[in-house]
């Protein structure tokens, strides 16, 4: 058979199983319930074509003819559908240094203050990356991290960044910790040489973290709606970019929940369109999208 008559069959082959197949309005509202109740996402009904085109593809992968059959998948084992169904949902956008500003607070600010006082009382430091994505966020938070504790002499402190998300495949991309050169745009070129390992011959192109930053950062998969198994506190919670796709109860609950593994002046930081107002009074606004917990 040539190459051409093969590749228009597999074509077909892979295209053929949905054609025609649309998202009914039984599974529809199914979908819609499991999405709310497990992920926190609410999903109008604008957003039924949206979901029935992001979801075709994972038929297609899982050999399922309709939505009905996906639907019943998740009756019958939803805990190990839920990552992949929650990176069909959302949207996956992250870089490194999104958000300038966090960081610059993090670097000039907090880390000295923190930094000074862990040091002289022997504590711990914990920053959390709460839907971390794909990785870039926790890893130029260890950048700023690892920077400060060396310039403030404290190498040896306990100091560790968590990063959780649901999604397996950004999880995987996470921990490998290597990222096409061409993803690098908000790291400084001094970073880039000190922080990144480049990769020569077939991994040309490409980029692995520096084994320091990846020391400091810990993944793991976290449903935020379901139960959570830190017991310590955190200094800082990075949950940027992912309340966004909540309800105000949903939002509610979360924030009250991040508040109660702060210490009074702990920071939490939101994305650039998210805000507490009107939400949670346990914080105040110090910044761009910057809250501090009350004492």
């Amino acid at each position: 058979m040539h190459a051409s008559t093969a590749q228009r069959k597999d074509a077909g082959v892979s295209a053929s199983p949905l054609a025609g197949v649309l998202l009914g309005d039984h599974e529809f509202a199914y979908l819609r319930d499991f999405v709310y109740q497990n992920l926190g996402i609410a999903l109008s009904d604008q957003k039924r074509q949206l979901v029935q085109g992001r979801l075709a593809r994972r038929l297609r992968q899982l050999h399922l003819p309709d939505y009905a059959a996906y639907c019943a998948l998740l009756r019958a084992d939803a805990d190990s559908e839920l990552g992949e169904l929650a990176s069909v949902i959302s949207t996956n956008v992250t870089s490194f240094f999104r958000e300038p500003h966090h960081y610059e607070l993090l670097e000039k600010e907090l880390l000295p203050q923190w930094l000074d006082c862990k040091r002289r009382d022997g504590d711990r430091l914990r920053i959390w990356s709460a839907g971390c994505s794909s990785g870039e966020e926790p890893y130029a938070i260890a950048m700023v991290l690892a920077e400060a504790l060396e310039t403030a002499g404290a190498k040896h402190l306990d100091a560790k960044i968590l990063a959780t998300d649901l999604s397996p495949q950004v999880l995987e991309t996470a921990r490998n910790g290597v990222y096409a050169a061409d993803r690098l745009g908000g790291i400084s070129a001094e970073r880039r040489h000190r922080w990144l390992l480049r990769g020569s011959g077939a991994n040309e192109g490409y980029v692995r973290v520096h084994p320091r930053l990846r020391e400091l950062v810990t993944v793991q998969p976290l449903n935020l709606l379901h139960d959570w198994p830190m017991k310590g506190l955190f200094d800082a919670i990075f949950c940027r970019n992912v309340v966004i796709y909540f309800d105000t109860p949903t939002k509610k609950r979360l924030f009250s929940r991040y508040a109660a593994l702060l210490p009074a002046g702990g920071y939490l930081f939101l994305g650039h369109s998210e805000s507490m107002h009107g939400i949670n009074d346990d914080f105040e606004l110090v910044g761009r999208t910057a809250y501090r917990k009350r004492a």
